[in-house]
């Protein structure tokens, strides 16, 4: 076994070592010759002359600095140390800058073409190119939010061959790949997620609600803990999207269906709704935990006093009551539904 790893020795790296195994070399190498060869030609002449010295004239000679507080004097020291120092460390030093950028070159070109790994920790998946401009109303309403727009994003697709300029500027981090490999999502970290939003690719394509199933499943399999939101386009999916174990489901197609009656029916309707659901501007829904037991009318005067209108509770079975009797109970750990500008942690 150690007659084997010393053959790999010998051949890779005494044989063809890698650059920066080179670089290093190079340098201890003029390093070592520059400190010997001014000791040897200055010394006579400069007896309080050591190694630090001679060391020091080489550093800043080979790095083409040159402060001036030593120098060669004698014919030797000029021409066979000082000279092929500085051609040999400008050439050396130019070799390394290029080593250095291209591995930096490297790195992002991985990046953005999806090719890396990355181990953050509390962090959101988005999972499924659905074009940019939707992907860019998602994180902007997200940024808004503190207890999310902290947060480190990944996106993660099987077909995007490049990460968009626009997300890039985000700080929006790629990994291309299948999102229902446990491969993928390693990659992405996923057991160490804290949120997950998987997106329909193609709502032009009925097949993208069995590839979102598929993905939820994978996602609840590598981690149960993970706050999951699935977007589907035909209604009949949402319930295999629960027993895939998602927490949320967002039905696109219902939701038009609504937006379009309801204007009929209430016109303008609509910009209270795009106001009420969004972060970008104006008051928005909230449902805060209940801190203790007590009767609905006790937390719509809490909400008063802290500028929230209180419209009704969710209780612990997701069961929704809006505009209930002022008696209604309300149990610790029911969530208050409420209209205000900003969000409070209880109620």
């Amino acid at each position: 076994m150690l007659q084997y790893m010393m053959q790999i020795f010998d051949r890779k790296l005494l044989r063809n070592p890698p650059p920066t195994l080179r670089v290093l070399g190079l340098m201890v190498a003029i390093l070592l010759y520059g400190t010997t060869g001014y000791l040897y030609f200055e010394l006579p002449a400069n007896p309080d002359l050591n190694w630090f010295d001679a060391f020091w004239y080489t550093l800043v000679t080979m790095t083409t600095v040159g402060y001036g507080d030593f120098f060669p004097k004698s014919l030797g020291g000029r021409f066979l140390v000082g000279g092929p120092i500085m051609i040999f460390g400008i050439g050396l030093l130019g070799y390394a800058l290029s080593l250095i950028a291209a591995a930096l070159i490297t790195s992002k070109t991985k990046e953005i073409k999806g090719m890396s790994t990355f181990k953050f920790k509390e962090h959101l998946i988005v999972f499924n190119y659905a074009g940019l401009a939707k992907i860019i109303r998602v994180l902007d309403e997200l940024a808004i939010d503190p207890s999310v727009g902290e947060m480190p994003v990944i996106l993660v697709d099987e077909f995007l061959d490049e990460l968009p300029e626009e997300l890039q500027r985000k700080g929006v981090h790629y990994i291309k790949g299948n999102p229902t490999r446990d491969q993928t999502l390693s990659r992405a970290n996923i057991d160490f997620a804290k949120h997950a939003i998987v997106l329909t690719r193609n709502s032009n394509d009925p097949a993208s609600d069995h590839l979102n199933v598929s993905i939820a499943l994978a996602v609840e399999g590598r981690n149960r803990a993970v706050n999951s939101v699935v977007e589907c386009i035909d209604p009949s999916f949402e319930e295999l999207l629960r027993k895939a174990g998602s927490d949320r489901i967002v039905c696109s197609s219902r939701f038009d269906a609504h937006f379009l009656s309801q204007e009929l029916l209430n016109p303008g309707i609509q910009e209270v709704l795009g106001q009420l659901l969004t972060l970008t501007r104006g008051q928005q829904f909230y449902l805060i935990p209940a801190s203790n037991n007590a009767n609905f009318s006790e937390f719509a005067n809490r909400g008063q006093r802290q500028g929230h209108i209180v419209l009704g509770i969710c209780d612990l079975q997701n069961q929704i009551l809006l505009n209930p009797p002022a008696e209604q109970s309300v149990l610790a750990g029911d969530r208050v539904i409420t209209i205000g500008a900003n969000r409070l942690e209880k109620l």
